[in-house]
């Protein structure tokens, strides 16, 4: 396994660190991003967790290629804000469209150069979705027609056997949000789009694990972890 540092929007007012983790073998490549918005803390935990244990060599990657995006939106996260304007409502939504950020242009360029199989986007989200289903905390969503579909519900399904108080399980939701990454990613590059949403009225350690659980389950999915692999991310219910 070999990990590489790279920069996203390099020498621009918006650069980022992002870091591509290289199998052995050959295999999908997976890109997942976190930051979009700032103020979305236990995701950004998250990922430089996964970061974090792929260094340390607790995680390994053996086949395939994930390249991962911490910050997206570093000047948000420094503010703790969602971000002005928002970077998700910024990303093309045309064959021939143009991103309406420097951001989530150099994003979007960078996704369209590697072509990946799979496109995750972690965030937060207020609400519990299985009280309230207006509400997004608590859901993964794909666009309609997604390949990725029958992995989100398998997903959820696993999540939910070990989750005991109902009102946190979670629910698949299926839909499109125009100018945001997952659906440029659908759209456009084909790839297994998804959108990852904890809920911020819970605890900041649950977030996180179901963060990292959720990561665990889409990058077996994607066969850049064996299932069984990862010992199960210890969480509050």
């Amino acid at each position: 396994m070999e990990i590489s540092k790279r920069l996203l929007a390099k020498a621009t007012k918006f650069q980022t660190p992002y870091y591509v983790i290289k199998g052995n073998l050959a295999g999908h490549t997976v890109m997942v991003t976190s930051g979009v918005h700032g103020k979305e803390i236990a995701s950004i935990r998250a990922a430089k967790k996964l970061l974090r244990l792929l260094k340390k060599g607790e995680l390994r990657i053996d086949k395939g290629t994930l390249i991962l995006v911490p910050v997206v939106n570093r000047r948000a996260y420094k503010l703790r804000i969602r971000g002005v304007p928002d970077l998700n409502r910024t990303f093309p939504g045309k064959r021939k469209g143009k991103a309406r950020h420097p951001l989530s242009a150099a994003l979007f360029r960078l996704a369209e150069q590697e072509q990946p199989s799979w496109y995750v986007d972690l965030h937060e989200a207020n609400g519990l979705s299985k009280i309230n289903p207006k509400r997004l905390g608590q859901t993964l969503i794909a666009n309609r027609k997604s390949k990725a579909i029958p992995a989100v519900k398998r997903t959820v399904k696993q999540m939910n056997r070990s989750i005991s108080r109902k009102s946190r399980q979670f629910t698949v939701r299926l839909g499109s949000l125009p100018g945001s990454g997952r659906n440029a990613a659908h759209r456009l590059l084909k790839a297994k789009a998804v959108t990852v949403e904890t809920c911020w009225s819970l605890p900041m350690k649950t977030r996180v694990g179901y963060q990292m659980e959720i990561l665990h389950n889409l990058l077996a999915e994607a066969d850049l972890l064996q299932r069984g692999a990862v010992s199960r991310v210890k969480r509050k219910r």
